[in-house]
């Protein structure tokens, strides 16, 4: 048996935020850029005018100095209304899909729009809710079209190229699928969310393995979101539904799961220390469901009440530096961890 790696909690990133600047709102997807830079995709939580604000692309840096912002709510080029997922080049222009708007949207590092495709349907280059996305080998893009239970493949300027899957539960069928990620030898891993399991293809499509099944044991699934795959094959699942990231073998194995750590962000610290009362209320509101946590009498229901932990953890990333990233969605916030082997 191999040695099993452990990770260490970090740091975390963001603090709720509905009208921008330093801070998130319901945020569901991240990507990494070349100087290490985030880039933090928040989805919003109502149509009201409000929240039109929430919907957006923050950049910071991975210590949360706060540099930009991109993109808001509504139906115009540049515009996003249920985004669900971000995605990098290899030029480094930025992919946003919206599950809304049955489009992908493109900008450049800056934020300036450059172009958008799609329409609703089920036909060849048409969406029905398009999910996670990701880069091939051949620098083409796969975007998981949810509702339709397929993988779409394009080229960056929006062109099909081809699809698989259909509405199942057999090898290779998806019920709702959600996140997607390919490894360095060009495999496809897809989170099938309804289910509850990984389904891992080669490069064309054709199924190889599938992992999991519906439960909240070690290895089981419900409604896994997001998966992520690192240089050494380990594998890492966003386990929506249980609250949790599982870390699986590259042959699927159960490895390590954990519930998230987090203490409070820069931001928030900077927050609470001029609003003292607000610091006091959360941290009585907090006290007894951490009792409950401690005693060993913690429900998955208590990721609500319990600070520390994930509440709907959307999408898991991991670096070459052995960094792990938790979107940590109903908690507007990033955790970060630390691999050691």
């Amino acid at each position: 048996m191999g040695i099993r790696s452990t990770h260490q909690y970090s740091h975390t990133i963001g603090f709720f935020s509905l009208q921008g600047g330093r801070g998130f709102a319901c945020p569901v997807d991240m990507v990494l850029d070349s100087e290490g830079l985030l880039y933090v995709l928040s989805r919003g939580s109502s149509e009201s005018d409000e929240w039109v604000v929430a919907k957006r692309i923050t950049v910071c840096s991975l210590s949360e100095e706060y540099l930009n912002q991109f993109s808001s709510g509504g139906i115009g080029n540049g515009e996003i209304m249920w985004p669900s997922a971000i995605a990098m080049d290899d030029a480094e222009k930025i992919y946003v899909a919206d599950d809304a708007l049955q489009r992908i949207s493109i900008f450049n590092k800056q934020g300036q729009f450059l172009d958008s495709w799609g329409v609703m349907g089920s036909g060849n280059g048409e969406f029905d809710r398009p999910a996670g996305m990701a880069f091939d080998d051949d620098n083409n893009l796969l975007v998981v079209d949810g509702l339709n239970n397929r993988v779409q493949r394009y080229t960056r300027d929006g062109q099909f190229l081809g699809q698989w899957g259909r509405l199942g539960n057999r090898d290779g069928e998806f019920n709702m699928p959600w996140g997607i990620t390919t490894d360095r030898s060009g495999y496809v891993y897809v989170a099938d969310w309804r289910n509850d399991r990984i389904q891992k293809f080669d490069a064309d499509g054709k199924h190889l393995s599938s992992w999991g099944t519906t439960g909240d044991g070690d290895g089981q699934f419900y409604r896994p979101s997001g998966v992520a795959v690192d240089e050494e094959g380990t594998i890492y699942v966003a386990d929506w539904g249980n609250h949790r990231i599982q870390i699986l073998g590259p042959d699927g194995s159960f490895y390590e799961k954990f519930r998230g750590e987090s203490m409070l962000s820069t931001w928030a610290l900077e927050y609470f220390t001029t609003n003292q009362d607000e610091l006091e209320e959360r941290e009585k509101a907090n006290m007894e469901p951490e009792l409950n946590l401690a005693q060993g009498n913690f429900s998955s229901d208590e990721s609500a009440s319990v600070e520390k932990l994930f509440w709907g953890p959307t999408t898991v990333k991991v670096d070459d530096q052995g960094r792990v990233f938790v979107v940590d969605t109903s908690r507007h916030r990033i955790q970060v961890f630390v691999k050691d082997s």
